[in-house]
């Protein structure tokens, strides 16, 4: 209301200096000259006066006007608000009969509202806690639709093209389609935003190129008699504008088919509408599935590659024609596989969506056996620049001096446009190899003046893209439109105005094939393909429906429910016009498609795009990725193809010691250890070689172990072998010497039948060492230390019986000596029997409890196994060398006793010689046969044998053919008695 200012009637103002002036002047009239020329003074002071007052009334008429147009403005928000609180007024009622509907309704669809708990059974509560919700999210929906322009100042609307073709038995599909950029964001960013050029378009030529690709798809199927025959298919088209939300207005204004969006309400006259196609960003899509799913709207979009929509219980009518973000997580893991990267970096934007994929990424890229170096967010210029400039200039130095020479850049095609063009340190970056993610890859332009700043960065890098596809006749079509035929000019004059913008001379014919290739490309459609799927999509699902109703006697033009629609759409399969098959899979995910390109700097210094292999998540396994490696150009600063490692692989032979400071990755290499073997590079674990087998030098196989034995081939063997045999010829001979001779005095004085023995013995002694020579089997084994043993205790038991009969016989030479009847050949041989029986029963009884069996050693010498006989007792073993050594130190004992006899024929004194020398080296061989393996160890037993079966043959039989052979004139009975000794007992008995 206007506002009145008046004067109060009784207060008087106080007097100011005008007023006393003017009271001055009345009461003194001038009456002469001087008088006059005072009110003159007078008179002129107070027009100053005056004047001032003037301009003051004029400076408070002014601010009274502002005011009262302030007050005029809020009365009319006052307005406008009372409207608002009106409409909601006259439509509480109509919400509250149908709130238990909806609910109900809802149930039925498997839909339920979401915080509200089963456990409130009272209809009453369930309605008001029902329609709480709601009004929650109206005056949310409001409050966004009445901020979006005053908070983003720019003219982009959230209704870009709404209403073609309104006819009757039509299906309306609805899309948002990016079409504006705003030219301006919050006012902190509207100076930086101005540095970059591509961006500072208020329209975007390729987001033109979606919308025309949609409104042809719709053409090309309402004029398709094979797909909703007599059904036309009309669209209403919403713009994003890249934000949510503005989506969300536009989702409103669409939902309830008024610019003033009535909630609850669809104000559509003609036509049904069936679904949603859209957007392309994640962001401004989930803004739209969360308003149209609470009414299972199908909505099918041709960007959005958030792993968020495989969530179906959240987004249950959510389907998309592009791969999903965990295929191309795939598909780059198995790049870094393919070459061996497994030390990688990742720069990603501040934006939520984009670090929470980054996380995923991250996560997938550990749990396949590589690791991330780095990941950094890349910051926004628009707010503290300089803070901002520090933080890139960080990264920019983290990235430079990181040992990752590739990195994986995850961000939006705008965002990366904007940061590599505004900041010149990001040039600085030439020593790595970027992996582009599609989100860019497929949205920026390499051909723009911006993509000049960092086409030296890209130089040599891989990007992923979505796979491109072809539209038939679209070329043609986006050649032959002009604004003056098209349906909907001021859209085409408003595409026309921003492509041919920089043209001079303007004629008003210009065509869209006048444009470059660089400004308006009409081949290499990744979105644009994507989006014309979705429209095939939800026309294929219309028709299969459209079709069922018919078989049941229905009728498409009857209104459905848009939850229905979803049933068709999941069981969508259809090949497209260039052969390509769409279906769908549980999560609403279309076969995974991307190509691998090759960016490079081209002669002109501007970046070409090359595809160099490519993924299919269908293929087998093992053939979903394909790298045409040598089409791929590095940068120049690579001389090969690239290494990422943290640590260098560790070469067969090694194994992998990982540090808990540190990442899987980065590890130090050891060699296996001894016995082990590793065939594979980065092993993790060595592994032990089978028992036959030994690893190589390198130990990266493992080799036949050498089998050892001591072999007759070897010249230990043959030696030791010779000297057995000559050894037993000469024990032979002295044998044959005795036999001849046996009637000579030395021969009997000897006692025969034990010379035989022990001759026969000491034969079979030195022969046999030949068991423990050879290939060792069962056989050998078996015998091997028995023989020793029997033949060993036969002798030493001869020795024994004969040094017990030398002394008796001398003894028994006493008068009235009770021993004359122990002399005789009868005592010598029960001698022997009772002392080779207990070597036989020892024997016998290691035979039949754990006898020897052959065996091999893998244990002591490297590379070889020693084939020997493992005694199987070692008690028994040691038993009969123990019993062997005491017939051995008896003998010995007996034989010392017996030292005093006649020197002509002291027999007793050689077999202490012999006694000695035989215990001297079994005692010398225990140690030497613990210390030594393999055949030694057999060469260190066999020489203790020749050794101890020499010495008794040297010491006992050599001096008496030496009397034999060489002094027959001392083999005679009187040298042998010696005339000077009565007592000398009678030898020709024995």
């Amino acid at each position: 209301m206007p506002i009145k200012l008046t004067q109060p009637a009784k207060d008087k103002p106080a007097k100011t200096p005008s007023m006393a002036a003017s009271n001055s002047i009345s009461r003194h009239p001038p009456q002469h000259n001087n008088g006059m020329q005072i009110s003159v003074c007078h008179l002129s002071k107070l027009y100053t006066v005056l004047e001032e007052v003037k301009d003051s009334s004029v400076r408070h008429a002014a601010r009274i006007q502002q005011a009262e147009e302030r007050i005029s403005v809020k009365e009319d928000r006052a307005v406008v608000v009372d409207q608002c609180i009106s409409m909601l007024e006259t439509h509480i009622k109509q919400l509250e009969e149908r709130a238990e509907d909806l609910e109900n309704r809802g149930r039925q669809n498997n839909l339920r509202i979401i915080g509200l708990p089963e456990t409130v059974s009272d209809p009453s509560e369930r309605t008001w806690r029902f329609l709480g919700y709601l009004y929650k999210d109206l005056a949310l929906n409001k409050y966004l639709r009445d901020k979006w322009s005053d908070y983003y100042g720019t003219n982009c609307k959230p209704d870009l093209y709404p209403g073609l073709f309104w006819e009757t038995s039509k299906v309306v599909s609805w899309g948002f389609i990016i079409a504006y950029v705003s030219e301006k964001k919050r006012k902190q960013e509207a100076e930086l935003l101005a540095l970059s050029g591509e961006l500072q378009q208020l329209l975007n030529l390729q987001y033109y190129r979606h919308f025309l690709a949609f409104y042809y798809a719709i053409e090309e199927i309402n004029q398709n008699p094979e797909i909703l025959p007599n059904i036309t298919l009309g669209f209403h088209i919403a713009d994003s504008c890249t934000e949510a939300i503005i989506s969300l207005c536009g989702a409103l204004i669409t939902l309830s088919g008024e610019k003033d969006p009535i909630p609850g309400y669809s104000c559509y006259q003609q036509g049904q509408l069936a679904g949603v196609i859209g957007s392309l960003s994640s962001a401004t899509t989930y803004a739209i599935s969360k308003l149209t799913g609470l009414y299972r709207y199908p909505q099918i979009s041709y960007g959005a590659m958030d792993l968020l929509f495989n969530n179906r219980i959240e987004f249950p009518s959510f389907y998309r024609t592009v791969p999903n973000d965990r295929s191309q997580y795939q598909g780059l893991i198995q790049l870094l596989n393919f070459f061996r990267w497994n030390w990688v970096g990742i720069l990603t934007s501040n934006d939520e969506g984009d670090q929470r994929n980054c996380e995923e990424l991250k996560r997938e890229i550990i749990r396949s056996g590589s690791c991330v170096a780095f990941m950094e967010v890349i910051p926004r210029i628009f707010y503290v620049p300089e803070q901002q400039h520090t933080r890139h200039r960080q990264i920019i130095k983290m990235v430079n001096n990181s040992l990752a020479n590739v990195v994986i850049l995850y961000s939006t095609a705008s965002y990366l446009a904007l940061e590599f063009s505004i900041f010149d340190d990001w040039r600085k970056i030439v020593n790595k190899v970027w992996i582009i993610s599609a989100a860019i890859s497929s949205l920026l332009n390499l051909n723009t003046p911006d993509a000049v700043s960092y086409c030296f960065i890209f130089n040599g890098s891989l990007a992923f893209s979505i796979s491109k596809g072809e539209i038939p006749g679209f070329k043609d079509f986006l050649y032959s439109i002009h604004p003056s035929t098209f349906p909907e000019p001021s859209f085409l004059e408003s595409l026309w105005k921003n492509a041919f913008i920089s043209c001079e001379e303007c004629t008003g014919k210009e065509m869209l094939s006048n444009l470059s290739h660089s400004q308006f490309d009409v081949d290499n459609f990744q979105f644009t393909y994507s989006l014309y799927t979705s429209v095939y999509v939800l026309a294929h699902a219309l028709h299969n429906m459209y079709t069922a109703k018919i078989q049941s006697g229905g009728d498409l033009k009857v209104e459905f429910q848009p939850w229905q629609l979803n049933h068709y759409i999941k069981q969508v399969r259809f090949k497209t016009r260039d052969g390509r098959e769409v279906f769908f899979d549980d999560k609403g995910n279309v076969p995974a498609y991307f190509d691998i390109a090759n960016w490079i700097l081209l002669p002109d210094g501007s970046l070409g795009s090359i595809k160099v292999g490519s993924f299919n998540q269908s293929a087998p396994e093992g053939q979903q990725l394909i790298v045409n490696q040598s089409a791929i150009l590095w940068n120049p600063y690579f001389n090969q193809i690239p290494h990422s490692v943290c640590s260098e692989s560790c070469a067969p032979g090694y194994r992998k010691i990982l540090s808990p400071e540190k990442q899987v990755c980065c590890f130090d290499c050891v060699p296996c250890s001894e016995g082990e073997f590793s065939n594979s590079l980065d092993a993790e674990n060595c592994v032990k070689c089978p028992e036959d087998q030994w690893p190589s030098e390198k130990k990266e196989q493992c080799l036949p172990r050498v089998i050892e034995f001591l072999s007759y081939n070897d010249l230990l063997g043959a030696a030791v072998a010779s000297i057995a045999v000559f050894f037993s010829i000469i024990t032979a001979t002295i044998l044959g010497i005795f036999i001849k001779y046996r009637d000579t005095p030395v021969v009997k004085a000897n006692n025969r039948d034990l010379s035989y023995i022990l001759l026969t013995s000491l034969i079979l002694s030195f022969l046999c060492p030949l068991l423990f020579i050879g290939r060792t089997g069962r056989v050998n084994c078996l015998l091997r230390q028995v023989s020793f043993g029997i033949i060993f205790g036969t002798a030493i038991s001869s020795v024994l019986a004969k040094t017990i009969t030398v002394l008796l016989a001398f003894k028994a030479t006493k008068p009235n000596s009770k021993l004359s009847k122990w002399v005789g050949t009868r005592v010598s041989n029960y001698v022997v029997l009772l002392c080779s029986s207990g070597e036989i029963v020892i024997c016998t009884a290691w035979l039949l409890i754990s006898p020897p069996f052959p065996d091999y050693d893998i244990q002591s010498e490297k590379g070889k196994m020693i084939l020997q006989c493992n005694e199987g007792s070692t008690i028994a073993f040691y038993s009969v060398i123990g019993y062997v050594g005491f017939l051995a130190l008896l003998s010995f004992i007996v034989a010392f006793l017996a030292r005093k006899l006649p020197d002509s024929f002291n027999e007793a004194q050689l077999i202490t010689f012999s006694m000695l020398v035989f215990c001297s080296v079994w005692v010398s061989f225990i140690p030497a046969y613990l210390s030594t393996k393999g055949k030694y160890m057999v060469a260190v037993e066999i020489f203790a044998i020749l050794a101890s079966s020499a010495g008794l043959l040297g010491c006992i039989f050599l001096p008496k053919c030496y009397i034999i052979v060489l002094r027959p004139d001392l083999n005679t009975k009187d040298h042998l008695t010696g005339k000077k000794f009565s007592n000398k007992p009678d030898f020709s008995s024995f």
